[in-house]
């Protein structure tokens, strides 16, 4: 499963970290991702999304489910 946002397409970035002394280190720096409830369509799915996405307003909550 791939770390990436199905709305906005958000995946990993690379670059360094930078010490004190100047040296330089590879590191990824990973989407905040998070498995929520939408609606798609008319369907409701689980899918992958990025804080940012949800805090913006791009996906659709399902109604709540009324418990039995």
């Amino acid at each position: 499963m791939a770390k990436v946002c199905e709305l906005c397409g958000k995946g990993p970035q690379v670059g360094n970290n930078v010490s004190h002394a100047n040296n330089k280190t590879k590191r990824v720096w990973q989407p905040n991702l998070q498995r929520v409830r939408s609606l798609v369509g008319k369907q409701v799915r689980r899918i992958r999304v990025c804080t940012r996405c949800i805090r913006s307003g791009k996906i659709v909550k399902p109604p709540v489910r009324k418990l039995v």
